[in-house]
């Protein structure tokens, strides 16, 4: 049995035991790990978690017909099962699943290792390891865990491993969970007051190596050179005349992603920066101006820190233009915003960049080429939880079930007809009775399996 079936095997085996099915177990895990995490963002993450983990894992009511008014009737949120987990592991733990967290180590420099043991390795020392499993590798050891059976997949990265993830998910049946960036487009009006520092900010923070990046620029052609005038204002103010010198301008996580990046540039016209190093993985901040569809930078994400601009006749073409992405980045007046419900976008922001991803209230995911499925907040909780349909019936009031039983006569099946399509929006009536019946409601939520049937 190779490692990674050893993995999932240990992983299926403590999830199979219960434990994880505990509230209060996974708020103990979730606290264990505020303690060992370095970034204040990560933390806020967890607490928000254990703040309104009861909250979410509680039975939600639903809308009634009134064949079913006097019925308990309700949506129970329950663990999935054995997850594999290539992206954010909050959610996992939240949602009372077990895990194995693939850390894909081949490419990484020795600064990115030291970084990956102090803020993943070190703080899951403090976790139950028999219940979530950190399994490190590089392409041998991801195919290997891929042959194995989740009960679901998270992955967040790119779209040519996302593709592998989801043929490999599909001899499983496995549902996925796909987070795939993509080329986000940022429209500029030439109407509205262009403040350009904010698109810079977006686009060349982490040495562009962010998935919800501006990926380029449409604007109409009488704006371009102002545009670009501004981009390279705002570099110079961020960064200085040299970001190569400059501690707020990163590097290129790699060498392989480098070459990739530089290879980008062969067919555009450079219109700002363009210096590089490749021993030093720097490329500085760079525009390229009069892109092409057809180009090279505009057939793949670019994750780097060049930024093309499209030029086009007005806002009707850009909308045809634009395709179904992560997010939509709009520099316009509000009277447009309404135009923009032609496009498709996991995300659509006006007039600013990537703050969006600070509100865990909001769904995060593309659409299309960009992904499926959508997370943070309690959005990664609902994501990883199987949505249980609960109907709870009373063993007595037979009467009322014989107008769907044989022999079936136009009365019957007028009065069923009646009663089936009649909503009855009451909440918890259903359940305040069967809460009263038992007492409180930990019995309800420890409720035995209750299988629904449905008239059609």
């Amino acid at each position: 049995m190779s490692r990674e079936q050893q993995a999932v095997a240990q992983a299926r085996k403590a999830f199979e035991t219960g434990r994880s099915k505990s509230l209060d177990y996974r708020i103990f895990q979730l606290q264990n790990l505020t303690g060992n995490i370095l970034s204040k963002e990560k933390v806020q993450e967890v607490n928000l978690a254990i703040k309104n983990l009861k909250s979410w894992a509680a039975p939600r009511p639903v809308e009634k017909n009134l064949l079913t008014i006097a019925d308990t009737v309700y949506i129970r949120p329950e663990p999935l099962g054995v997850v594999l987990i290539i992206g954010p592991l909050i959610g996992a733990i939240a949602a009372g699943n077990s895990f194995a967290l693939l850390v894909f180590v081949l490419f990484i420099n020795r600064v990115a290792q030291l970084n990956l043991y102090v803020c993943i390795i070190i703080p899951f020392l403090f976790l139950f390891k028999e219940l979530y499993t950190v399994v490190t590798g590089g392409v041998a050891e991801t195919q290997e865990l891929l042959r194995q059976r989740f009960d679901h997949i998270f992955y967040t990265g790119n779209s040519m491993v996302g593709k592998i993830i989801m043929e490999a998910a599909a001899k499983h049946l496995t549902p996925v969970t796909l987070e795939l960036g993509g080329k986000s487009p940022c429209y500029i009006d030439k109407n509205c007051d262009i403040t350009i520092a904010r698109i810079a900010w977006g686009k060349y923070t982490n040495c562009g190596q962010t998935c919800i990046a501006p990926d380029y620029i449409l604007c109409e052609t009488s704006i371009q050179d102002r545009v670009i005038a501004e981009i390279k204002k705002a570099v110079q103010e961020f960064y200085t005349d040299n970001p190569q010198t400059c501690p707020d301008y990163g590097r290129i996580i790699n060498q392989r992603h480098y070459k990739r990046i530089m290879a980008l540039l062969d067919d555009s016209t450079v219109a700002m920066g363009g210096q590089n190093e490749e021993a030093d993985r720097y490329l500085a901040p760079t525009v390229l101006r009069d892109v092409k569809p057809e180009a090279k930078v505009m057939q793949e994400e670019i994750f780097g820190p060049v930024l093309p601009i499209i030029t086009v006749s007005g806002l009707d073409e850009a909308i045809k233009f634009i395709n179904k992405g992560e997010n939509l980045w709009l520099f316009t007046s509000s009277h447009q915003m309404t135009r923009f419900g032609a496009t498709s976008s996991g995300a659509i922001l006006a007039n600013d960049c990537l703050v969006h991803y600070s509100v865990s209230a909001l769904p995060f995911g593309g659409v299309g080429n960009s992904g499926m499925g959508s997370y943070h907040g309690k959005f990664t909780f609902d994501q990883l939880s199987h949505q249980r349909s609960c109907l709870i019936k009373k063993l007595k009031m037979e009467g009322v079930n014989t107008m769907r039983y044989p022999p079936h006569t136009p009365t019957k099946l007028s009065r069923a007809r009646f009663f089936i399509l009649k909503c009855a929006n009451l909440g918890w009536i259903g359940l305040s009775i069967q809460i009263n019946n038992n007492c409180h409601m930990k019995q309800l939520l420890s409720f035995p399996t209750v299988e629904c049937c449905f008239i059609n």
